[in-house]
């Protein structure tokens, strides 16, 4: 299991590519393989930082079979996080 450290990352990491991938529109979403794939994070850790997310409000997840992310997506709740972000940076 991921320490305290990597979760964060993970999260963060998921964040930013689904931001990225959707543009920031709530409407689309990727696949939890593509992410798994992309990120290179564990089946296990990727299904617990969607989970997490998905708690805090920042997406939506429709899980499939075994606890796998099939499809996620940004809530306008987790847009609003990745801009104001965004803004920080610049």
């Amino acid at each position: 299991m991921a320490t305290l450290h990597e979760r964060k990352n993970y999260r963060e990491a998921i964040m930013k590519a689904l931001y990225e991938a959707t543009e920031g529109n709530r409407l689309l979403g990727i696949t939890g393989a593509k992410l798994r794939d992309d990120l290179r994070i564990p089946e296990q850790d990727l299904a617990a930082a969607c989970g997490y997310l998905e708690g805090e409000g920042f997406m939506t997840v429709d899980w499939a079979q075994g606890n796998t992310p099939a499809m996620v997506m940004l809530t306008h709740q987790g847009i609003r996080r990745m801009e104001a972000e965004e803004e920080e940076r610049g």
